[in-house]
């Protein structure tokens, strides 16, 4: 009898259904005995022993499903080891919920935080795999995590969409894209929908220059902009101080303004007189079925998890490289953000076509 778990942890997105949909699937068609417990909300019911015992019905239809048939939940890792609020070790109630099943191997599908607890549990001793999910594509060691280009489309029609207007009304329109810590989904669905400026977090933008490529284009004849700006974006000034200075800096613009985007359609008015608007898509990145790479990506990944299980291989990451799909050591990648670089050769593409960076 083969035993494993399966959770999903942290945000949402698409293709998680679809990736532990791979997962049973490439075991229940090799493996005569098998049974799969699910737990429910993340590492919440692993925690609390919230699971329950999952049969074919549940992953038939849900490869186009978005979401996730578990639920889940943000556990901050640096919380890990900290008792909850009744005192209960939460690392020894995990390993207990384990053992009690007899599970021959956790797979978890989450992202950085995720794959932080993964390798904790790894380093308890328990059979661990992390399937890699996050609409940023910031996990290391990996070069495309499910999830990522689903957000891509759906940000990217956001943009196309604020096109018609834009052009209509001769405006400058800012469109923020998810992304606190990385640029590569406001990079991609920039360039994929024609931004005219994209900020990410990982090149600080002068805002003298963002106002530049605005104007420069409207000496050119066109008369409204596109600004594709992440959730990160940060002002070089506001880049170069120290961390408790910054942080105080963030925590007062955060009372005048609801998001970074805001900040800098105020600036853009002040120096231009121009009409600015705001739109933010928000969640509606993580929303709705996955796209068709993101089905096939899963699936791939999916199934190289149950070969792994089969095989007896654990701790490791499932992730893709180069178009193959390879296993990843935990202990490698776990904890390192995967950052775009500002001489990446995306970026560099970008400005050869007049794409601005405010930089």
């Amino acid at each position: 009898m083969l035993r494993i778990g399966l959770l999903t942890s942290g945000g949402d997105c698409q293709a998680l259904n679809a990736t532990m949909r791979g997962v049973v699937k490439g075991l229940a068609n090799n493996v005569k005995d098998l049974e799969v417990y699910g737990f429910m909300n993340g590492y919440k019911g692993l925690i609390y022993g919230d699971y329950r015992m999952l049969t074919s019905k549940d992953f038939s239809g849900i490869l186009t499903r978005g979401g996730t048939i578990l639920g889940t939940s943000r556990q901050p890792f640096k919380l890990m080891r900290e008792p909850d609020a009744n005192g209960l070790n939460k690392v020894e109630a995990m390993t207990q919920t384990y053992h009690k099943l007899r599970l021959d191997c956790l797979v978890i599908l989450g992202g950085n935080g995720t794959q932080k607890t993964a390798n904790l549990l790894r380093e308890e001793g328990l059979n661990i795999l992390h399937l890699p999910k996050t609409i940023d594509n910031d996990i290391w060691g990996t070069d495309m995590t499910f999830g990522f280009y689903s957000a891509v489309n759906i940000a990217t029609d956001a943009i196309d969409c604020i096109h018609t207007t834009a052009s209509s009304h001769q405006r400058v329109f800012i469109v923020e894209v998810m992304g606190h810590k990385v640029g590569w989904l406001t990079l991609y669905a920039g360039i994929a929908s024609g931004a005219d400026v994209i900020l990410i977090p990982e090149i600080p933008y002068d805002i003298d220059k963002v106002v530049a490529a605005i104007e420069k284009r409207s000496r050119n004849g066109s008369g409204f902009t596109i600004l594709a700006v992440a959730e990160g974006a940060i002002a070089k000034e506001d880049a170069a101080l120290p961390k408790k200075e910054l942080k105080k800096k963030m925590e007062a613009n955060a009372k005048k303004y609801p998001s970074v985007s805001y900040k800098i359609a105020k600036e853009i008015e002040e120096k231009t007189g121009m009409e600015i608007r705001v739109t933010v898509p928000g969640h509606t990145q993580r929303g709705g079925s996955p796209c068709p790479y993101d089905r096939v990506l899963s699936t791939r990944i999916g199934s190289e998890a149950a070969q792994l299980i089969m095989d007896k291989e654990y701790g490791y990451m499932v992730g893709i490289i180069n178009g193959k799909i390879k296993k990843v050591p935990l202990e490698s990648c776990a904890g390192k953000l995967k950052m775009v670089a500002p001489d990446d050769q995306v970026v560099q593409d970008a400005k050869r076509i007049g794409i601005s960076f405010g930089d």
